[in-house]
């Protein structure tokens, strides 16, 4: 995994406007892993992906992920933070290859892909888009079946177990009415507002840098970020 430099962060954000989370979350892989076309990114397996996604957190940023939730009851606002490296270092003994066939009720099936849940992000609701999903990783051919929702259930629960990193799940209790549930983390969009976050910071400082010497973007991303953070702190005194 490559560290990305101050000036890979601002491109990648850039180049990253406007694009869906899925497309995001492949470009900051692709920055990391240079290595790794663009298109077999697309096709691994989710869990692949998003264990990538967490060493690239926890090398350009650190191992702490914080993000927000909403009770589903009463809609409180609360913070919950994990532990990425623990997160991966928990799972590393369940990573699967990318082979691995699936097989329920006589279909077998392999692993989803960034690639295929793309595609079922186009369909209209949460059944059509189970069942894109389901027929785009069934591999046994035929005509597709007249899939019932304990089928697709069972199908989801079979893909979930063989890949266990590729949904991120935590438990949840609200503060205020007690409510308990889960809530599923979106790997991809931590790190891409991290990424975020960071730019905007590096737009400021820019700013900031520029105004009071005259440097140009190229030459103040080439300081440390110890030697910006004290210009920095020189500016604002």
């Amino acid at each position: 995994m490559q560290a990305l430099s101050s000036f890979d962060l601002l491109t990648l954000w850039e180049q990253g406007q406007g694009l869906h989370p899925l497309d995001q979350g492949l470009l900051a892989l692709s920055a990391a892993l240079p290595e790794v076309s663009p298109e077999s990114l697309a096709d691994w397996p989710l869990g692949q992906r998003n264990r990538a996604l967490v060493e690239l957190h926890c090398t350009c940023f650190n191992s702490d992920l914080e993000g927000w939730a909403s009770c589903n009851r009463c809609g409180e606002k609360m913070e919950f933070e994990l532990d990425a490296a623990a997160l991966v270092g928990a799972e590393a003994g369940d990573a699967r290859s990318r082979g691995e066939v699936i097989t329920v009720n006589g279909h077998s099936f392999r692993l989803p892909t960034s690639r295929d849940l793309a595609q079922a992000a186009r369909e209209s609701d949460s059944r059509a888009a189970a069942i894109c999903l389901t027929e785009r990783c069934r591999t046994d051919g035929g005509e597709p079946p007249v899939w019932s929702e304990e089928e697709l259930d069972e199908v989801g629960e079979a893909m979930a177990q063989a890949d266990s990193l590729a949904e991120t799940q935590i438990a949840l209790r609200c503060p205020a009415c007690s409510s308990e549930w889960g809530e599923s983390v979106d790997l991809a969009a931590f790190v891409w507002s991290e990424i975020e976050a960071r730019a905007k910071r590096l737009l400021w400082e820019i700013h900031t840098l520029a105004s009071a010497y005259g440097w140009s973007q190229r030459e103040i991303l080439s300081l440390s970020e110890v030697r910006r953070s004290l210009y920095m702190s020189m500016v604002q005194a």
